[in-house]
């Protein structure tokens, strides 16, 4: 394979209702079928009136941008100082929503596109039809990595093309299958023309020669890059993370788990708790499977699915203050076993036990 990375200057300024695919056929009467058109999503952008007015400076400015951004944003990401990552109503997770103030009036700001695979599949459609050409067009921005220092465009919006090169299932010179092995190419295509276009050139648009045999659609566009934050092991900031954990924390539900809880994790959980409870407390995981059904045969409710059995002693004597602290110490205990994973119901004691509480997991 022998790639081609050209420029496709002298398009010029873009303003509201412009006509990309007259503006890019008339600065590139060079173009074949089979390339693949990067085009910046600002000028996608300002063509399809993506902007909005905007003070020119000061704390108007500031305060107007945030409702912006506020707008433009499904979901905080991470937050550090005047710094906000966001996911997008599309799904992109990136600074600021990718509102952009560069390559435009002070007084207003460009926005991403509404759906930048329809305004991909728009173009190309506009090209075929009026020029003849057979091309894939790949809408780019620039966006942040985590781990790594530096920006780098990657696709907001592909036709033409598929967004992912799927490798599983193929077999490498060494005869492993490959099982996981799925490359973005839509994104390396656009950091690809990114190296011609760069920021200050005038230059929007890239084309990249030799990929391609021949176009084809694909329906799923670049949603097909978008990870579920369900399935995104980085989906939120360490302090957005740490929140979430405690407001979780703060409403521990009462439940036993389906399955029995591993000895050694459960004992983990206890010794989390160990240095922070009150002096006096102790927690006693109840192993032996004799004895823990003959004290859960003495507690009043004990659910039927519950496997396994915690003691909590509070401190002797104990006044109201112990039990208070207790009840903390109950809590902290619950919350660490539900970081694990396990579930557990605050139950009274067994009848006879020295006992002050019981959780059944």
């Amino acid at each position: 394979m022998r790639l081609e990375i050209l420029p496709v200057p002298g398009i010029g300024h873009v303003t509201e209702g412009d006509d990309l695919a007259a503006l890019i056929a008339g600065a590139a009467g060079w173009l074949r079928d089979g390339d693949v058109l990067v085009v910046t999503s600002k000028i996608v952008s300002k063509a399809e009136g993506r902007l909005v007015d905007v003070p020119a400076d000061g704390p108007e400015r500031l305060a107007e941008r945030d409702r912006v951004l506020a707008g433009e944003t499904a979901r905080v990401v991470a937050t550090r100082g005047a710094t906000r990552i966001v996911q997008t109503h599309h799904g992109f997770v990136m600074a600021s929503a990718g509102i952009d103030a560069s390559n435009v009036d002070k007084t207003r700001l460009v926005l991403l596109p509404v759906d930048p695979d329809a305004s991909a599949r728009a173009l190309r459609a506009a090209l075929r039809d009026r020029y003849g050409l057979d091309v894939a067009v790949i809408v780019s921005d620039t966006m942040g990595r985590p781990w790594r220092n530096g920006l780098t465009d990657v696709a907001l919006g592909v036709a033409g093309m598929p967004a992912i090169r799927d490798h599983r299932g193929e077999v490498d010179p060494y005869g492993n299958e490959l099982h996981l092995t799925q490359m973005a190419v839509v994104d390396e295509l656009a950091g690809a023309g990114e190296l011609i276009k760069g920021k200050c050139d005038q230059v929007p648009v890239a084309v990249v020669r030799g990929y391609l045999d021949a176009p084809r659609d694909d329906d799923e566009g670049a949603r097909a890059l978008v990870r579920d934050a369900s399935l995104d092991l980085f989906s939120l900031g360490t302090a957005e993370a740490r929140a979430a954990g405690l407001r979780a924390a703060a409403t521990v539900a009462d439940g036993v788990g389906p399955a029995p809880a591993e000895p050694a994790t459960v004992a983990g959980a206890i010794a989390t708790v160990a240095g922070v409870v009150a002096p006096g407390t102790v927690f006693t995981h109840v192993t032996d499977e004799e004895v823990r059904a003959g004290l859960a045969a003495t507690v009043p409710g004990w659910p039927a699915a519950a496997t396994g059995l915690v003691l909590g002693a509070a401190p002797t004597p104990v006044d109201r203050a112990d039990l208070v602290r207790f009840g903390a110490d109950l809590q902290r205990l619950r919350t660490a076993l539900a970081a694990e994973g396990i579930e557990s119901t605050l139950l009274p004691p067994p009848a006879g036990t020295t006992a002050s509480a019981t959780l059944a997991i």
